[in-house]
């Protein structure tokens, strides 16, 4: 269905990534797809991030206002996975953004500390790897199916803003 504003035609996707560990970057098929996948698709202005890495309720917003920082939230790989960099311009309107999409009943808290998880942040060194599209990772407030269902479809305005 399209919106009032946009055809559903240039309506950003909305995409569901598994990315496993961080040695994906080394698979040469799921980078080459990764990749092609990225090649296709329009360019986003800025991303919006769920990651099942990070559960926090209320709905929580990470860092916005500047670079946005790497956790490197695994253990026991070589050392050269927690020198990856992602250094992504943070996403100041589109948190402003999430924000005004929901309702009285759900709050939304900003976490200016929290970095991009390894759920966020590997797929984008593959698809975007020049980290300049702002970022913005938001948290699973519940695993409530219906509930974040109902997130989703609040955010849904945002695909037709790119």
């Amino acid at each position: 269905m399209s919106s009032p504003t946009q055809p559903a035609a240039d309506r950003m996707p909305a995409l569901f990534l598994s990315h496993g560990a961080p040695p994906l970057v080394d698979d040469k098929r799921w980078v080459t797809e990764l990749k092609a996948l990225a090649a296709n698709l329009p360019r986003p202005k800025q991303i919006l991030i769920v990651s099942a890495h990070w559960e926090a309720a209320p709905l929580t917003v990470g860092a916005t206002d500047s670079r946005v920082p790497l956790t490197y939230d695994f253990w026991g790989f070589p050392d050269r996975y927690y020198a990856t960099t992602y250094d992504a311009p943070g996403a100041v309107e589109l948190a402003d953004r999430v924000g005004a999409l929901m309702p009285a009943t759900e709050p939304v808290r900003h976490d200016h500390e929290r970095r991009l998880d390894h759920g966020a942040y590997v797929p984008l060194t593959v698809m975007y790897p020049e980290a300049d599209i702002p970022t913005l990772q938001v948290s699973m407030p519940t695993l409530d199916p219906q509930h974040l269902l109902s997130l989703g479809q609040r955010l849904a305005p945002l695909r037709d803003e790119g």
